[in-house]
C-alpha cells in the first residue's frame, strides 16, 4: 500500500518533560505525522505539564481528549483514539518513547507497503540510565536483525510469533478494521493478542529494526511482580492465544541468555538481583494465571492497574458477567 497519511496515537497519564521531546521528535521526522491524537487520562496532569506554554498554539496538528482515570482502559482508550483518526495508517505509541532519530516514522511504515502485512514494530532501545539487566533484555527482546513472521513462523517461535509491542508500532488501518481492532477490555498485552489474530488470519507482523525508539525501565522487584501478574492475568483471559503457546520456555531461554551475558562481561556481581528479579517476575505470572482462584483484595494488592479492576467489577454489576468465566469480560469478547 502506498501510504498518503500517518497519524499517531498516544495514550498519556501524568506526562513529564520527556514527552514534550517526544512530540518534537515525531515533529521533526522525514514522513510528515498528519495529526497527533493524545488520548490523556486526568486533565489537571496535562494541564499542568503545558501551563505558561504555547504547546496547543505551536503544535496546531496535536488534538487531545481528556479521560477519567476510571475510562482508561489499554484497549478500549486505543479504540477510541483510532475511531478519531482517518489516515490508511496509524502508528500506537507510548509516551516514555523517544524517537531515536528523525527516521522513525520512515522505517517504521515502509514495511506496510507489503501486501499482507497489518504491523510493523520497532526496535526499543536501553536509555542511558538504564541498569545492565534492563539493557540486555532489550537486546534480547528487541535485535539488531529485522523479521516478518507469519502463521507458519508459530512452530518454531512459539510465544514470540505473536509478539507485537505499542509501545510503538504502526497499524494497516485497512487490516484492523477487517479484523475488529483492538480488543476492548484489556488489562495488559492488547498489541499481541491483536497481531496473534491477524496471524491466524494469515497476515504477517513485521519487526522493524532499523525504526528505532529508546524506550527502558528499572522497575522494582516489586514492580517487576506486578507487572508480570498483569500478563498472567491477560494470558489467562485470552485462552484462544496463550493456551496452545507456553510462555514459560521463553522466560528460561533469557534468563540462560542473560546469565551468560553477565558472567562473560565480568559483571557476576548483578546475578543475584537477576535471579531475584526473576522468581519475583514468574511468582507475578503464576498468580496472574490463577486470579480466579485468589480473592478480589489479593488481586488488588498484585495488580499495576487497580482501576482495571474497579471497571470489571462494574461491568459485572451493569452487564452480568459471569466472574467465573473471566473479570471484564463481555459475551461479544467471549465469542
Amino acid at each position: 500500500m502506498a501510504v498518503q497519511a500517518v497519524d499517531v496515537i498516544i495514550p498519556v497519564y501524568k506526562p513529564d518533560k520527556s514527552f514534550l521531546t517526544l512530540i518534537e521528535k515525531l515533529e521533526g521526522q522525514t514522513v510528515p505525522v498528519d495529526r497527533i491524537i493524545l488520548m490523556n487520562t486526568e486533565q489537571k496532569y496535562f494541564e499542568q505539564l503545558i501551563y505558561g506554554t504555547s504547546f496547543l498554539e505551536k503544535y496546531r496538528n496535536v488534538y487531545v481528549t481528556h479521560l477519567s482515570k476510571m475510562e482508561f482502559n489499554h484497549g478500549r482508550t486505543r479504540r477510541q483514539g483510532v475511531g478519531k483518526s482517518k489516515a490508511p495508517v496509524f502508528i500506537m505509541m507510548t509516551q516514555d518513547a523517544v524517537p531515536e532519530d528523525g527516521r522513525l516514522v520512515e522505517n517504521l511504515i515502509k514495511p506496510l507497503e507489503e501486501d499482507g502485512i497489518a504491523v510493523s514494530f520497532a526496535r526499543q532501545v536501553a536509555a542511558p540510565d538504564c541498569n545492565e539487566i534492563e539493557r540486555y533484555t532489550r537486546e534480547f527482546n528487541y535485535p539488531a536483525q529485522g523479521r516478518v513472521k507469519s502463521k507458519a513462523d508459530v512452530a518454531e517461535l512459539g510465544i514470540k510469533a505473536y509478539f507485537c509491542s505499542n509501545v510503538c508500532a504502526a497499524y494497516n488501518r485497512g487490516i484492523y478494521d477487517e479484523l475488529g481492532g483492538f480488543v476492548k477490555h484489556a488489562i495488559f498485552n492488547e498489541d499481541m493478542i491483536y497481531a496473534a489474530a491477524a496471524i491466524q488470519a494469515g497476515y504477517r507482523i513485521a519487526y522493524a529494526a532499523q525504526a528505532r525508539v529508546v524506550h527502558s525501565h528499572n522497575y522494582t522487584f516489586r514492580q517487576q511482580f506486578c507487572r508480570n501478574f498483569d500478563l498472567g492475568v491477560s494470558q489467562a483471559d485470552h485462552p484462544e492465544v496463550f493456551a496452545a503457546i507456553s510462555s514459560e520456555g521463553e522466560g528460561a531461554r533469557m534468563l540462560k541468555a542473560a546469565s551468560a551475558h553477565l558472567w562473560k562481561g565480568k559483571k557476576k556481581g548483578m546475578l543475584p538481583r537477576l535471579y531475584i528479579g526473576t522468581v519475583y517476575k514468574y511468582m507475578g505470572y503464576l498468580l496472574g494465571k490463577h486470579y480466579r482462584s485468589l480473592p478480589y483484595k489479593a488481586i488488588l494488592r498484585c495488580t499495576m492497574n487497580k482501576a482495571y479492576w474497579e471497571q470489571t467489577g462494574r461491568m459485572r454489576s451493569s452487564q452480568g458477567i459471569d466472574a467465573s468465566r473471566g473479570y471484564g469480560k463481555t459475551e461479544e469478547e467471549q465469542r
